[in-house]
C-alpha cells in the first residue's frame, strides 16, 4: 500500500508590529475608497445608506478597528 502526503507549502510570513498594523490599515483604506465609488442600488443591496457609505469612506486611515 502506498501512502501520499500533501505536499508542504510554506506558510506565508506573517506581518508582525507596526508593518502589520500599517498593512491593515492600508487595506482598511483601500476598501474604503472602493465603498465610495459604489452606486445607490449596490449600496442598498448590501444594506447601507448613501450617508453610511460617505461618513465611513471619510474616516482617516488612523481610523481602523
Amino acid at each position: 500500500m502506498t501512502q501520499t502526503t500533501a505536499l508542504a507549502c510554506p506558510a506565508p510570513a506573517r506581518k508582525t508590529g507596526f508593518v502589520a498594523r500599517f498593512t491593515t490599515m492600508l487595506e482598511i483604506r483601500r476598501q474604503r475608497m472602493h465603498l465610495a465609488k459604489l452606486d445607490a442600488h449596490i449600496l442598498r443591496d448590501i444594506g447601507l445608506s448613501d450617508e453610511q457609505a460617505r461618513s465611513e469612506a471619510s474616516r482617516p486611515l488612523w481610523d481602523a478597528p
